[in-house]
């Protein structure tokens, strides 16, 4: 019975090398032609608003920190009513495998990918993306998701002085 199986698993790669090398080659020309790819593929990264027009990014760090090859870097700022912001946004494409971990990373939809995959330059340099080069004036995926009413941020009091927050707690307090 051995014998059998180790005919078969001999004969049969062969056989499907055999068969595919008489099927005619299925070529598509690139620039005149282009394939439409699948509906979940997945290529270029680019930030989104939310439904107001601001900055959906509230520079978390986590997109950056499951980056496994760490193409992604910011530097986090605050807006004069509280929120938090990215200063400034950059991706290196040229390091990007495009695993889309930033994407599932990010907490507030900010970060999604798009089925552009032909934004190709000839110079390294030039696929160094800012934050104003991947800024959208859409909202992606989820159009009406707004992470500060979503999360029941109240920014416009200070910590502390909204009705369902308590005030800053002294920790020596709780001593012995």
């Amino acid at each position: 019975m051995n014998l059998w199986r180790d005919i078969k698993g001999t004969v049969q790669p062969f056989w499907v090398t055999l068969r595919n090398m008489l099927r005619r080659p299925v070529t598509v020309r690139y620039p005149e032609q282009k394939r439409t790819p699948p509906p979940r593929y997945r290529a270029r990264i680019v930030l989104t608003r939310d439904p107001d027009g601001g900055e959906r990014c509230v520079a978390c760090y986590l997109c950056s920190a499951a980056c496994p090859v760490d193409c992604i870097s910011m530097q986090a700022a605050e807006a004069p009513d509280g929120r938090r912001h990215a200063a400034w946004f950059r991706i290196n494409f040229a390091r990007c495998i495009y695993c889309g971990l930033c994407a599932e990373a990010c907490p507030t939809l900010a970060i999604q990918m798009t089925p552009d995959f032909a934004f190709c330059k000839d110079e390294p340099l030039r696929l160094v993306y800012e934050k104003e080069d991947l800024l959208i004036n859409d909202g992606g995926k989820d159009r009406e998701y707004n992470f500060y009413r979503h999360a029941g941020i109240g920014v416009v009091n200070p910590r502390g002085g909204n009705d369902d927050e308590y005030g800053p707690v002294d920790v020596k307090s709780n001593l012995p």
